[in-house]
């Protein structure tokens, strides 16, 4: 399966926003944006006007890249999402956050989207009762996701346990730290994704 596997702390650079990639490490003082917010390459310092497109073509890969998802299957999402009724571009995050590895990381389960992916391409999750290895695996409301028994001794698991102690999931999820497990109680509202992103220029650019 495809994937990136470059270094992360460049996208943040190349964007030009923090994209918490490396989970707590984004908030320490070891960020690499803290102490290189340049765009990478041996040319990253300099400025140039952004056009229309651009603004729109950045906007595009900070969604993509926040949740690791590769091209094609990221203008999957938005045909999906298109065909939907309400709005294109809630629609769309509405998707990206429903899925597995997502849910597992906004559950409090893995401190990043990326060490949730891990875990759930290893199969260390069941969905309704039912083990999944698929990140990309959409969820619903009703839907419960836990550690599978035979997995929550595993070091992870006994780390989750504790920062779980301290850990609020959004309101749309419901989580039992004891059991390890978590329930999808509804649907997210766009004020209940906190991402500081402008979903209307995804929308635009693939208008064009």
């Amino acid at each position: 399966m495809a994937r990136y596997t470059g270094s992360v702390c460049r996208l943040c650079r190349r964007e030009g926003m923090k994209l918490f990639l490396k989970g707590s490490r984004c908030y320490s003082k070891k960020c690499a944006f803290e102490r290189r917010p340049t765009p990478p390459g041996q040319h990253g310092v300099r400025r140039r006007k952004v056009g229309e497109y651009g603004l729109q073509l950045r906007e595009k890969q900070k969604v993509r890249r926040v949740y690791a998802v590769l091209e094609r299957q990221f203008k999957n999402y938005f045909d999906a999402a298109e065909s939907r009724p309400g709005v294109t571009g809630e629609n769309l995050l509405r998707l990206l956050e429903l899925r597995l590895d997502n849910i597992v990381f906004r559950m409090g389960f893995a401190p990043s989207r990326a060490a949730s992916r891990q875990l759930v391409n290893h199969g260390h999750f069941a969905v309704n009762g039912r083990p999944s290895n698929i990140a990309s695996h959409q969820l619903r409301p009703g839907d419960r996701v836990e550690v599978r028994a035979t997995r929550t001794a595993r070091e992870p698991f006994k780390l989750a346990k504790e920062t779980l102690r301290s850990h609020q999931p959004p309101d749309w999820l419901s989580v039992d730290p004891a059991k390890l497990a978590g329930t999808i109680v509804d649907q997210p509202r766009r004020d209940q994704m906190p991402l500081d992103l402008n979903e209307q220029l995804v929308v635009e650019y693939y208008s064009r």
